[in-house]
């Protein structure tokens, strides 16, 4: 779904790195002899073809995009997902505030470790 042309183009425009999982049937878009730096999704795809899917998302930390899809879930399960505020300050404090709300209730429920 993201690893389009236009996308990539985004993140570029940001001066992000993208870290898209190229399709399992993806082919190079750019090859060899050209004089402009090479695409970031064929070096993704080169990367891949050469350690292997799951070891490329290991290196670019490919986890870490499912950490933070988890944690707004959690985040709009807990609050929902509108603020009730109208001015963009109170909106932010109140954001501040159920982020305060969300760690407390998260180091709560989380068990002690003991080692034995």
């Amino acid at each position: 779904a993201y690893d389009t042309a236009a996308c990539y183009d985004y993140i570029d425009e940001r001066e992000a790195i993208a870290g898209i999982p190229p399709q399992r049937n993806a082919k190079i878009w750019f090859h060899g002899n050209r004089k402009t730096p090479r695409h970031p999704r064929d070096e993704n795809l080169r990367k891949i073809r050469l350690v292997g899917r799951a070891k490329w998302k290991r290196l670019i930390n490919y986890h870490r995009r499912s950490l933070a899809e988890t944690t707004m879930f959690r985040f709009k399960t807990a609050f929902g997902g509108k603020v009730s505020s109208r001015k963009m300050e109170r909106q932010v404090n109140e954001l501040k505030v159920q982020c305060l709300v969300l760690n407390h209730m998260i180091q709560v429920a989380k068990p002690d470790s003991y080692a034995c």
